[in-house]
C-alpha cells in the first residue's frame, strides 16, 4: 500500500520508499525524500523562480534516466507551473516554490537542475556560471586550480564568486549580477574562459572538442545561454553514490588534494549547514549583485 502523507495541507502518495536507488551504500528512495525535507530551508531558495528541469532516474543511476523539461504528465494542480519562451514555441514547466511541491518533485527521483534567471525576466540573467569539467586523467583538484584563477579574475571586475561541487566530477563557479541580457553574460563568460585558457595553457581548455580535453579541465561558459540550465546548488545526483553538488569554502577550493576532499554524500550536508549555513546565500543579496564590465 502507497503510504499518504500532508504536507502543508496537500496530499502526497509516497511510493517505493524501500527501493534502493545508490547501489553503492544502499541509499534507498525514502532517505532521499529525507534528504530534501530536511535540506528544504536552503534549497528552496535557489529553485524558487526558476523552472526546473527534471533528470529524473526511477530506478537508480543505473536505469533509465532521462530529462524532462515539460510538466510532467498527473503533475497536481497545486504544483506551480509557468508558461516558459523557447524558440521552438513556448512550454509549461515546473515551478519547485514550496515544500510540497518538492516532496512531490523528489518523489519522481529527480536531480533539479535550473536556469541563470528567474520566471519575471526569463531573456534576462542575475546569476553567471562557469562549470568546470575535467577531462581524464584530470580530476577536481585540476579544477581547483582552475577556480582559483577564475575567482581572482572575476575579483578585478568586481564580481565575488561562491563555488560548489557539481556532485559529479567537477566545479561549478557562481556569482550574482544584476539582471543582464543572457547573451552578454554568455559572451562575458566565454571572454573569461579564452582568458583561462590563455593563462593556463597545460591545464584549461574553453572549447568543447574532446579530442582538446583528456588531461585539462574545460571551462563551460555555454551555461549561460538562456536555454541552458545547470545542477542546482543541494540537488542529488544520479550516481553510484548519493552525492550532492555542496557549496564549498575558497579554504577547502585551496587545500584540496584529492579528489575524495570535495566529494559530498546526502549524509554529508546536515553537518555541513549545521557548520556553515549555506555558502551561497550570499547570491540572494541584491546589494552584492554585479554590474558586468564592458567586453575587452
Amino acid at each position: 500500500m502507497t503510504p499518504i502523507t500532508e504536507v502543508d495541507g496537500h496530499r502526497l502518495a509516497l511510493s517505493n520508499l524501500d527501493k534502493v536507488l545508490y547501489p553503492a551504500t544502499g541509499f534507498t528512495k525514502g532517505e532521499v525524500l529525507h534528504y530534501y525535507a530536511t535540506a528544504a530551508d536552503v534549497l528552496l531558495p535557489h529553485l524558487r523562480d526558476r523552472p526546473v528541469s527534471f533528470l529524473r532516474y526511477p530506478d537508480g543511476p543505473d536505469g533509465q534516466v532521462f530529462f524532462a523539461k515539460n510538466v510532467p504528465p498527473g503533475t497536481p494542480d497545486w504544483v506551480t507551473t509557468a508558461e516558459v519562451p523557447r524558440s521552438e514555441g513556448p512550454a509549461r514547466m515546473v515551478l519547485v516554490q514550496d515544500l510540497a511541491s518538492l516532496m512531490w518533485a523528489a518523489n519522481l527521483v529527480t536531480e533539479f537542475h535550473t536556469h541563470q534567471w528567474v520566471i519575471q525576466r526569463p531573456d534576462r540573467a542575475d546569476r553567471i556560471v562557469f562549470d568546470l569539467d575535467p577531462g581524464s586523467p584530470a580530476t577536481v583538484v585540476d579544477c581547483c586550480e582552475v577556480a582559483l584563477w577564475l575567482r581572482e579574475r572575476l575579483a578585478e571586475d568586481g564580481i565575488e564568486a561562491y563555488a560548489k561541487t557539481s556532485g559529479s566530477k567537477g566545479l561549478h563557479l557562481l556569482a550574482a549580477v544584476h539582471s543582464t541580457p543572457s547573451e552578454r553574460v554568455t559572451e562575458y563568460a566565454k571572454e573569461l574562459a579564452v582568458a583561462a585558457e590563455r593563462a593556463l595553457p597545460r591545464l584549461a581548455v574553453h572549447r568543447m572538442t574532446k579530442s582538446l580535453r583528456p588531461g585539462k579541465v574545460f571551462v563551460d561558459w555555454s551555461q549561460n545561454a538562456a536555454r541552458k540550465t545547470t545542477a542546482t546548488p543541494y540537488t542529488l545526483r544520479a550516481r553510484q553514490e548519493p552525492t550532492v553538488s555542496a557549496p564549498v569554502t575558497w579554504d577547502e577550493v585551496e587545500e584540496c588534494r584529492s579528489p575524495g576532499q570535495l566529494t559530498f554524500l546526502a549524509t554529508d550536508i546536515a553537518p555541513r549547514l549545521q557548520d556553515h549555513g549555506d555558502l551561497l546565500a550570499p547570491l540572494f543579496d541584491s546589494a552584492d549583485a554585479a554590474r558586468l564590465p564592458s567586453l575587452r
